[in-house]
């Protein structure tokens, strides 16, 4: 049976900020799944939907090579890829003819890119913390303790900004270790830093807002503004930092930035930098936006403060969240509001339920309280010193030919770029289907060229684990290149 009448509906978008591969998996997989591409179909080779489509040979290997991962295909050397019988819907009958038309906003929101990791795979993937040093004996003694003594307050729907004695404990630790100047009633307990995103685009932006936004930036944060409906400008950083040069288009609504540790570059935003940024922000009366995701690690010198305490705190957002340091899961982060928001966003918590669980957040409480937060943060601190070296000598030793590493300060993942042409998503997707974790730089660019390379995680990875993730990584890397 052929495939010709199916493929001729797809189209690409090629204005679309979603990358040109992105695209196709994303129209593939969906004949697939509608078995407009039924089970046993062979599909055209690379180079032949390559030529039909016009698009680079590279864009459709690494868009059936995604599809192959997920099982939707199967491929083999010499032989066209074949569509794999999923069986999806068995054993519920003919599926009901159904609109599955999404809304503006949900379209936004399907298009955004995203990374995701395989468990067991933590060779490198990107800002991961090594969840095996955290103490879960302790956490279920208190996580066991409240749910016993608990009365009603944590059963309900109460505090849905945030359990009052987790928020005097984020506020005391923000002020004595990130200079952050803030109350209790300031803090919001948030579902992580991605919920806080959604929540600071639902409260501030309307459809068209433009947004500055870091160049190379964080895709999550990007999606959150993007599904508003904002208008993303890049606020370019390189080598030599932020380039503040106000952008054409006209002043934006809001700044989002990541002084303390840029993602993914790691740079650190120089004080001159950013009191330059603040007098933009003041001149333009546009909301700051401060991302402290990875602060808490730096392996030169001391933490430097927030830009929230350097600023006046009236239109500076700070947005931080327990992921690195404790595990992804637990989905707890926060963000500090200036005092003119703290009334709508009682009711616009209520609105969305994005409100994190009490028990979790009172445990939480007890875990900053009694020390063990502080007692982690000191031995992971040492861990991954200790990891990050021995991921500097590994990557020289494997990748120094092909690669150049960033070799950033703070956080616990570092960029490195190819030195010669190569696609990092064709790269990260081979590497992906030998077991090994690696974020593409490329998704992280919005506007112009990307710059090729790799996003690598290294905190959570034993040297033994390296070793193996690196020469897997080299190997692949090493066929590309030649």
């Amino acid at each position: 049976m052929s495939t010709g009448f199916a493929l001729e509906s797809l189209t690409l978008d090629r204005d679309s900020a979603v990358a040109l591969h992105q695209q196709l998996y994303q129209r593939l997989r969906g004949l697939i799944e509608a078995r407009h591409l039924s089970p046993g179909m062979a599909l055209p080779s690379t180079r032949a939907l390559a030529q039909d489509l016009g698009l680079g040979r590279n864009t459709v290997i690494a868009a059936y090579e995604q599809l192959a991962l997920e099982g939707f295909l199967q491929t083999g050397q010499g032989v066209p890829p074949v569509v794999r019988d999923l069986a999806l819907g068995q054993g519920k009958g003919p599926a009901a003819p159904q609109d599955v038309r999404l809304s503006a906003r949900g379209r936004l929101m399907a298009d955004q890119p995203y990374h995701h990791g395989e468990p067991g795979a933590t060779a490198f993937h990107p800002g991961l913390p090594d969840v095996g040093q955290f103490p879960f004996n302790t956490w279920s003694r208190l996580l066991t303790r409240r749910a016993k003594a608990a009365r009603s307050d944590l059963f309900g729907t109460y505090y849905v900004t945030g359990y009052p004695e987790l928020r005097e404990a984020i506020a005391r630790y923000l002020t004595a270790s990130r200079g952050v100047i803030c109350t209790p009633d300031q803090v919001v307990v948030t579902n992580g830093a991605q919920s806080a995103f959604d929540l600071i685009a639902r409260l501030l932006l309307d459809p068209s807002d433009t947004v500055w936004m870091e160049e190379p930036g964080y895709y999550g944060a990007a999606a959150a503004f993007l599904s508003a409906g904002a208008r993303l400008l890049p606020l370019r950083v390189g080598d030599a930092g932020w380039n503040l040069d106000p952008p054409e288009g006209g002043p934006p609504r809001a700044i989002f930035v990541t002084p303390s540790c840029h993602h993914p570059l790691g740079l650190t935003m120089s004080m001159g930098q950013r009191l330059d940024l603040l007098r933009l922000s003041d001149r333009w009366g546009a909301w700051l936006i401060e991302d402290d995701y990875d602060s808490e690690y730096r392996f030169q010198g001391q933490p430097i403060p927030a830009l929230q305490g350097v600023s006046s705190g009236e239109r500076t957002i700070f947005v931080g969240t327990f992921a690195k340091i404790l595990f992804p899961a637990m989905r707890l982060g926060y963000v500090v509001l200036p005092p003119a928001l703290l009334s709508p966003v009682k009711a616009a918590l209520s609105a969305t339920g994005h409100f994190a669980p009490l028990l979790t957040q009172a445990a939480l409480a007890d875990f900053v309280a009694e020390g063990h937060f502080a007692r982690h943060l000191r031995r992971t601190r040492r861990l991954y010193a200790q990891r990050r070296e021995t991921f500097f000598a590994l990557f020289d030793r494997f990748l120094g030919p092909s690669m150049v590493l960033s070799r950033a300060d703070t956080g616990i993942q570092q960029v490195a770029r190819f030195l010669y042409p190569v696609d990092d998503r064709e790269v990260a997707a081979r590497a992906g289907l030998d077991g090994v974790n690696v974020s593409p730089l490329s998704m992280q660019y919005r506007h112009g060229n990307p710059r090729q390379g790799l996003v690598f995680g290294f905190a959570a990875v034993e040297e033994k684990d390296q070793m193996r993730g690196f020469r897997r990584l080299s190997a692949v890397v090493d066929r590309l290149v030649r």
